[in-house]
């Protein structure tokens, strides 16, 4: 059936049949098209990348805002200001100095793309110098046959199941119309090179990656091992029976087990109601913050002008356009040595001052039965009032005894102790006393600690579902965009421009080739917010899981649906046929596989040309970030707000790290076909942008929330290995459709020894990814110091891999983690965290002390009030909604985008 008119009959009624809309016009470009998309890339990444050249020393709160805001980055060569210099200065910058500096999550991540870069260029080195020339002496002219045009599909026409019927690389009988094997002909010799050049890059692959692994190992187990921190030292135990739910009871437990002292046990209970005031808390500390700053952004009358002149220097037009006021004068300062008996809701004489006739800001509550009824009073006084009640009710709860959960945390003398207890089963009843490494104290997300087992379980199933279902209702806006885009739908619906477009190959081709890829693109790019909200919600206790839960779910919708659905099944319609077909003969999935691959060569090498050429100096020059500043600007009102704004920028590995192994399969899928040389030079391209894209933001520009100790690079290689599957698929159905059947089985046992090596991965190195070993674990001191033996115990197994991150610069002080991790503890920050007063001025107010916020709350509610409220107070402490923004940077920083 035709999908877009009437299949004998055009408008006019005329028997002439309207073209068929074949998948090739919507993702199957040509060599006309590849030039368009490579001047597109070149376009779009030279105007980006001069962009970022020009502003990255204008702008530095953006372009540097880690470097200045953590200490590790201190240590980190300041890059030159001048147009290209900072490149060379950035490729200087060694391992040690990223591990040191950012950590092993970056160092992990980093790996990887080098490791891309090694390996491609290899590949590229033989598909070019003896691939390619076998191609164009042989010719790539026999293309399958098309397959059956009556029934088109929104992406690519399928064969169905008869037009396969004649090829059977496991089906013992001989159909009627088999056609010889091709593997002995003489003229078909060269397809032997493929499968020659199938076993050498999966082996080069193999042994890059196993070369990497070894390497990211040793490095792992030796940061790990002569660091000591509180989470180093730390195990997390669930399903502690009822009996044992007290820290006196698990405590006494460990020790029976005798690995080691117990320093500490923090047993989870139920502080959902504390939590929930804390939470209420902070929305009513942010709306009173905004009416302040609503109030005291208005223009003072002529009798209050002094109060403006005091500001030392601000910007009048800023300050009132951000709501904030500078230091205080000295009547605040009598002011506030005056007592409480000086204040009213924490206004001082100054404020009292301004002409009375500006407008209070009002605001509107409800009250009554169900609250029906409602009136509007003031807002700084409502609010005022609400947090002091608040505050009130917090003091209470954080006495109260609350009902102990499941889990714990349990903090040893040693780090050799932590590691015996987490290797070990402690428990021989199943599901009880189960030990796993505890995540750091700043991760760890403390609602689902106390959350029930069952209902963790339970949300973890129904997310897990969703997203399956999800990727299937995905294939329809897929489809559905790319049809409504595509050359065809253009001469459907508007047939002259269609007809225009066939005569203009340029504008045509950046039609074809421009929008499909866009598309993608775009999906690619907006898709992991969603994925990310859902990790939220699966109920993980650490920040840390989430993150690797991410990086799964996001590269489950890009090679499900960006691979998976083009190549394999094509489109909604046409995906019970390559089931059906698929139960009826194991090879049918094999042969669609290779051919829509062929097909699709030139949309995925578009694809890539778009990722690394065009999108990766957008993702340098944070064009997000710069684009929406206007819009937060224009929203932000408190000084909090503006605080928050030049905090640095949060990198997330599951927004990039998906991608990018999307690009890794399909270098690895066309490395051996035809075309494979250019497929593979724009992989290299592809990371190698990617490394230096990703090596700034990590070291200068960009923050890590989470801390996963490198365990990314098991889900990397583990995905690696599935791109190596895919390509041996790939390579036996493109052989098999060349009737070389010989040739096809012999695929067979190469698939077989990678997925044995999958098992022995799983066996052998995955724990080490897990785990820090016993030998690696230095006992002179907690954690620190060297052993006369140690390098030699560490080098055992691990040698030939070239430079390591030396250990001395892994010891020089302290790593990241440590200095992350000073001074932490495993509590829930709803029962310590120092109560925040309202940021009012430039400077943030300092939290208030455990007597303020603790037993001085028990003082009269008024005192209470006054005191926490009062906005003339200032000091250096951080916003605790804002963990990152650091009081030494002004909030002058906001205007980033002015010259200088």
């Amino acid at each position: 059936m035709d999908l877009f008119g009437d299949p004998d009959k055009d408008r006019d009624g005329n028997s002439t049949t309207p073209p068929v809309c074949d998948g090739d016009l919507y993702v199957g470009p040509g060599t006309k098209d590849i030039q368009v998309q490579l001047g597109i890339s070149l376009l779009l990444g030279l105007s980006a990348f001069l962009a970022f050249c020009t502003l990255r020393p204008r702008w530095k709160s953006l372009y540097a805002a880690r470097k200045r805001h953590s200490d590790r980055a201190v240590g980190l060569p300041t890059l030159p200001d001048t147009f290209f210099g900072w490149i060379p200065a950035l490729y200087r910058i060694t391992e040690q100095q990223v591990l040191a500096s950012a950590g092993l999550d970056a160092y992990v991540f980093l790996a990887f793309f080098k490791m891309s870069i090694q390996l491609f260029s290899v590949l590229f080195v033989f598909a070019a110098l003896v691939l390619e020339p076998i191609n164009r002496h042989f010719g790539d002219d026999d293309t399958p046959p098309a397959p059956n045009k009556t029934d088109p599909t929104l992406f690519t026409a399928h064969a169905t199941y008869r037009d396969y019927g004649h090829a059977h690389l496991f089906n013992g009988s001989d159909p009627p119309e088999r056609e010889p094997d091709n593997s002995f002909n003489r003229n078909m010799g060269y397809l032997w090179s493929y499968l020659v050049f199938t076993y050498f890059f999966t082996g080069l692959t193999l042994y890059f990656m196993d070369r990497e692994t070894r390497k990211v190992i040793r490095v792992r187990q030796d940061y790990l091992g002569t660091q000591s921190t509180i989470t180093d030292r730390t195990f997390r135990v669930s399903g502690i029976p009822k009996e044992l739910r007290t820290e006196k009871a698990i405590k006494e437990l460990v020790q029976k087990l005798e690995i080691g002292k117990v320093e500490s046990v923090t047993l989870s209970r139920n502080w959902k109601a504390l939590d929930d005031l804390l939470e209420h808390r902070q929305t009513v500390l942010a709306k009173l913050e905004e009416s302040w700053s609503v109030y005291l952004a208005q223009k003072p009358s002529q009798s209050a002008r002094g109060f403006d002149e005091d500001t030392q220097g601000e910007n009048r037009e800023g300050n009132e356009s951000r709501g904030l006021v500078g230091e205080e004068s000295p009547d605040a300062v009598d002011e506030e040595a005056g007592g409480e008996s000086g204040r009213l809701l924490g206004g001082s004489p100054t404020i009292l001052n301004r002409d009375a006739r500006l407008k209070r800001p009002q605001t509107r509550f409800w009250y009554g039965f169900l609250h029906l009824q409602s009136r509007k009073t003031d807002a700084i006084d409502y609010y005022s009032e609400k947090l002091r009640v608040l505050d009130e009710k917090i003091h209470e709860a954080r006495k109260k005894t609350y009902e102990p959960a499941d889990l714990a945390f349990v903090t040893m003398d040693s780090i050799a102790a932590c590691q015996m207890a987490i290797q070990a089963l402690i428990d021989p009843r199943p599901g009880q006393l189960l030990t796993k490494p505890a995540p750091a104290p700043s991760d760890v997300v403390w609602r689902n600690t106390y959350a029930p087992r069952s209902s963790r379980r339970m949300r973890s199933w129904v997310i897990t579902t969703f997203v399956a279902f999800l990727s299937v209702i995905w294939l329809v806006p897929v489809a559905s965009l790319a049809s409504v885009l595509s050359i065809c739908t253009v001469q459907s619906v508007l047939p002259s421009f269609g007809e225009w477009l066939n005569h203009h190959d340029t504008a045509r081709a950046l039609v074809q080739t421009g929008l499909p890829t866009i598309v993608v693109s775009l999906l690619n790019i907006a898709v992991p917010y969603l994925y990310d909200y859902l990790s939220y919600q699966q109920g993980m206790i650490s920040q840390g899981d989430i993150a690797l839960s991410v990086i799964s779910k996001n590269f489950f919708f890009t090679f499900f649906n960006i691979f998976l659905i083009f190549t394999v099944f094509g489109a909604v319609t046409s995906i019970w046929d390559v089931l059906r077909n698929s139960f009826l003969d194991t090879t049918y999935i094999a042969y669609t596989l290779a051919r829509q691959i062929k097909l699709l060569s030139f949309f995925y090498t578009n694809f890539i040309m778009l990722q690394g050429l065009g999108l990766f100096p957008f993702r340098l020059l944070e064009f997000g970030s710069v684009a929406l500043y206007p819009i937060y600007r224009m929203g932000a009102k408190t000084p909090r707000d503006f605080a928050e704004m030049v905090a640095p920028p949060k990198f997330y590995y599951g927004f990039y790290l998906p991608t990018a192994l999307l690009v890794f399969i399909l270098c690895l899928v066309y490395s051996a076909l035809p075309r494979g040389a250019l497929v593979l030079g724009l992989g290299v391209a592809y990371f190698t942008l990617g490394h230096f894209t990703y090596k700034y933001q990590l070291l200068y520009a960009m923050d890590q929330p989470q801390h996963a100790t490198g365990g990314a690079w098991r889900m990397i290689c583990y995905r690696i290995i599935l791109g190596l599957a895919v390509f041996q698929l790939t390579m036996s159905g493109y052989l098999a459709l060349r009737s070389a059947f010989t040739v096809a089985l012999l695929v067979v046992p190469l698939l077989l020894a990678t997925l044995w090596y999958s098992y022995s991965f799983k066996r052998q190195f995955e724990p080490l990814t897990r785990f820090i070993s016993l030998r690696s674990i230095k006992r002179d001191g907690r954690g620190g110091g060297a052993g006369g033996d140690d390098d030699a115990i560490l080098a055992d197994g691990f040698g030939g891999m070239g430079e390591l991150p030396a250990r001395d610069l892994m010891r020089r002080n302290s790593t990241i983690d440590e200095e992350r991790e000073k001074g932490s503890r495993y509590v829930n920050p709803s029962l310590v965290t120092p109560l925040e007063q309202p940021w009012i001025y430039q400077d943030p107010p300092p939290p208030l002390s455990e007597s303020e916020s603790g037993d001085g709350l028990e003082s009269d509610s008024r005192g209470s009030s006054d005191r926490e409220y009062e906005p003339g107070a200032s000091g250096n402490g951080r916003p605790g909604a804002s963990s990152n923004s650091s009081s030494s940077v002004s909030l002058g920083d906001t205007h980033i985008w002015r010259d200088g």
